[in-house]
């Protein structure tokens, strides 16, 4: 099933459609690799993609067991690593206090959160830090 199409700007930046939405996604190649930074760039959206995907399956957890989900912030660090240039580590924040639950639910939803799709598909290429706060 087709998801999505890119195509090139030029200057460095592609246009992303997901083809469901029309939502578009414009990259940018970054400024440490010959581009301007003026949008995310490919390596960007992996670790966005990365604090997205564990918000989302946190909010799936917590609907699935009538835990009260109101609000998360995600911080994201990305760590570029050289010969091959590749994303060597992903460290990422989420603030989740807010949502006052109690340490043994906190724990279920850490845990949880360590089952994204996007991190396990990472988790032996990528070194990954999770904290939340």
């Amino acid at each position: 099933m087709l998801i999505s199409e890119v195509s090139y700007l030029g200057n460095l930046r592609t246009a992303a459609k997901h083809l469901r939405s029309k939502d578009t996604i414009i990259t940018d190649a970054p400024v440490d690799n010959n581009g301007k930074g003026q949008a995310f760039s490919p390596t960007d959206l992996v670790a966005t993609s990365l604090a997205s995907c564990v918000i989302t399956i946190i909010g799936i957890y917590c609907e699935n067991n009538d835990i009260t989900f109101q609000f998360c912030e995600a911080k994201i660090e990305k760590v570029m690593g050289d010969n091959p240039r590749r994303i060597d580590a992903i460290n990422i924040v989420f603030e989740v206090s807010k949502n006052e639950w109690n340490s043994e639910t906190l724990q279920k939803i850490i845990t949880v959160a360590n089952s994204c799709p996007v991190g396990v598909t990472l988790e032996n290429q990528v070194k990954i830090d999770l904290k939340f706060l």
